[in-house]
């Protein structure tokens, strides 16, 4: 949406978590950072007002994101839930849509262990007369959702989606009578984009009057970092930032998609996550898993997760520097001529491009 707004010529800002390189990537306009000046002037300003020092880091940037986007008078502005919606702090405003893309198991000592109790907190970023895109394939989680709205909700038509087809060079598919091009890789990302579209028809009838072209070309042009992110060819390198079970399944259906027998694996994961479950799926596609801990006081202790691949049959060796760890498996996936995929958490994203 980002992209396609830009390509129409919009003034975009957009709030996103968490950080792929450092703090200021969740700030953006037209997808230019905040710089550290800005950032600063802001906090500044925050304690100017006495602004009270009770607040998490992610509240901090939430004011941070909507005082920088009021200063350069954004025409539109993306504000993403840090987790869940109903209690999440960005949970103050009242949106053109509210998107919510799909349910799945995560935060599950935050938001609940089962889809509809996830699905109330998602749903808790509804408001009166505000139209509601859900863009998952749950019917429980539609049921909590119609539930709780008070506005019209609408659903992504996949069966209008066709002609996939999706390459090392990128992915063209149909949405219904239009043929679209994206360069980002993933086999998810034609149904992210159809998400997209389907957006930005609500928000032409809301008055933004995008045009099909910039639709067209906003897609093509559209980059993220850390989503299954070609970073190397000779040997492959992969980046993808899949994190929890769900994400994983995604990860894993790429690598079926784009490459013939087994991939070597370098995996680091929050211990707050459910990575028995992501360990057991990867073991179908691991030749050999190296494992690392990312920079993070939430991190799982990287033999722990090493034992996790054994306990599953999967030949796995631990490092305690993140830097041993790819050194160690670009060594073996050059030497077996094999594609190597980094993934398990975003929080490694930059360490890991830093040593690449």
């Amino acid at each position: 949406i980002d992209s396609i707004c830009q390509a129409h010529g919009l003034t975009v800002g957009k709030f996103m978590s968490p950080c792929i390189l450092d703090v200021h990537d969740q700030i953006q306009i037209n997808g230019i950072p905040i710089n550290e000046q800005e950032l600063d002037f802001i906090f500044e300003l925050f304690a100017r007002s006495g602004l009270s020092g009770m607040l998490t880091d992610f509240e901090l940037l939430t004011c941070a994101a909507f005082k920088h986007f009021e200063r350069n008078n954004v025409d539109i502005a993306l504000i993403e839930t840090g987790m869940g919606g109903l209690y999440d702090s960005t949970n103050v405003v009242t949106p053109i849509v509210s998107i919510i893309t799909s349910i799945a198991l995560e935060h599950t000592n935050f938001l609940g262990d089962t889809i509809p109790q996830i699905a109330s907190h998602k749903a808790g970023i509804i408001k009166k007369g505000c139209p509601v895109l859900f863009g998952g394939n749950s019917k429980e989680a539609l049921e909590v959702i119609s539930e709780k709205a008070n506005s019209k909700i609408f659903t992504v038509d996949y069966s209008n989606l066709s002609n996939i087809s999706c390459t090392l060079s990128g992915s063209t598919f149909n949405f219904g009578e239009q043929n679209f091009s994206l360069s980002m890789l993933g086999i998810y990302q034609p149904y992210n984009a159809a998400i997209a579209i389907s957006a930005v028809e609500i928000l032409r009838k809301n008055g933004l009057d995008i045009s099909d072209k910039a639709v067209y070309e906003g897609l093509k042009s559209t980059r993220l970092n850390g989503r299954f992110e070609l970073i190397k060819e000779n040997p492959i390198v992969i980046f993808d930032g899949s994190h929890n079970p769900h994400g994983v399944n995604a990860a894993i259906e790429s690598i079926k998609n784009y490459f013939d027998g087994k991939v070597v694996l370098l995996m680091g994961v929050m211990a707050d996550k459910e990575y028995p479950e992501m360990v057991k799926t990867l073991s179908e596609v691991a030749a050999k898993a190296f494992t690392v801990k990312p920079k993070n006081p939430r991190a799982l202790d990287s033999m722990l997760l090493a034992d996790e691949f054994i306990r599953n049959g999967v030949d796995a060796e631990f490092s305690t520097e993140l830097s041993a760890g790819v050194e160690k498996a670009l060594t073996y996936a050059e030497k077996h001529q094999l594609p190597l995929i980094a993934l398990g958490s975003l929080y490694m994203y930059s360490e890991f491009m830093n040593f690449i």
